[in-house]
């Protein structure tokens, strides 16, 4: 398990790692939250939320949830969590870029991902 600094540390790292253009608009950042954030559709508290991309009145921003990354994933290495970290912000860019893009790719493929839980629920 790592602290919730060494996570903000391993993200900056990771974020200050990628291509500036990938940020272009995103004026509220990127987020490091500590909660758990169980998904809406989540049977028996079995589905966390990692990561979403939001856009609002407030602006677009990216929140990583510490929380539920360590709920998910309780007994990882340093190096396994960074790869956690890395592919939950670039999935949550890759939402950004297709939003400025207008594209839905990624919306659909997530929406099929819920379905595939819920189906394999019995749902």
């Amino acid at each position: 398990m790592i602290t919730f600094d060494e996570c903000g540390d391993m993200l900056d790292e990771i974020a200050d790692s990628l291509p500036v253009e990938l940020y272009r608009q995103l004026n509220g950042g990127i987020v490091l939250l500590p909660e758990t954030k169980l998904h809406p559709c989540a049977v028996n508290n079995d589905l966390y939320i990692l990561g979403v991309y939001i856009q609002d009145n407030l602006g677009k921003s990216i929140k990583i949830y510490y929380g539920s990354i360590m709920r998910v994933f309780p007994n990882k290495t340093k190096e396994e969590y960074k790869e956690i970290l890395r592919k939950t912000l670039a999935h949550e860019i890759r939402h950004h870029n297709e939003y400025l893009a207008g594209v839905d790719d990624l919306i659909l493929y997530d929406k099929q991902q819920i379905s595939n839980y819920l189906h394999s629920k019995g749902y």
